[in-house]
């Protein structure tokens, strides 16, 4: 027990607040005013509009693989109405393979991509079809492609590669009649003149 010295006056007893020892009304108060702020802040953030396509600047990324490296890398040209590009970069992949890729969607809707490098290993061809088996061969564009289909999660894919050339994939859950018209509309990209 603690002594109280003379002329000291005993500290009260703390006492909680009504409002802290929690109740059903208090919790259901406070989620109510977290509701509001997230309300306010949902309405607030502006969202991108997801009818409107992403600008993909092809130039901005072709022009250097096709400068610097002087790969042979390649764009779809005069495909019908509706196809728009949706994605294009220039990474590492599998193997560290420095890769080309463009993607569209079609007007199905599905989404068709080209992957393309040089001194392509098994590893990278069967990472990009999404380890589907060969099904058979498709000629396009005056080019025998193999085959591949996952049925699992679709994904279609041809391959065409030659020695000394680039690999070449066109892949995508699209059908292989959208496939195949991509293909055939493959040329080398070239470079705007300055």
């Amino acid at each position: 027990m603690s002594e109280q010295v003379e002329g000291e006056v005993a500290a009260p007893p703390s006492r909680a607040s009504e409002y802290a020892r929690g109740s059903i009304a208090n919790m259901a108060r406070s989620l109510l005013v977290i509701g509001a702020v997230m309300a306010v802040l949902f309405f607030l953030v502006a969202r991108p509009n997801s009818l409107s396509a992403p600008v993909v600047d092809i130039p901005r990324v072709a022009t250097p693989i096709v400068k610097q490296l002087g790969w042979p890398i390649e764009v779809p040209v005069g495909l019908p109405d509706g196809w728009t590009p949706s994605a294009v970069r220039f990474v590492a992949s599998t193997d560290d393979l420095p890769t080309w890729h463009l993607g569209y969607r079609s007007p199905a809707g599905h989404y068709i991509a080209i992957e393309q490098t040089q001194g392509a290993t098994q590893a990278w061809i069967t990472q990009q079809t999404n380890r589907a088996p060969t099904t058979g061969t498709v000629e396009a564009a005056g080019r025998t492609w193999r085959t591949y289909v996952r049925d699992v999660k679709t994904q279609n894919s041809l391959v065409s590669s030659g020695p000394g050339q680039l690999t070449t994939i066109v892949t995508g859950d699209g059908t292989f009649d959208e496939l195949t018209l991509f293909a055939e509309r493959l040329t080398a990209y070239v470079p705007p003149t300055p």
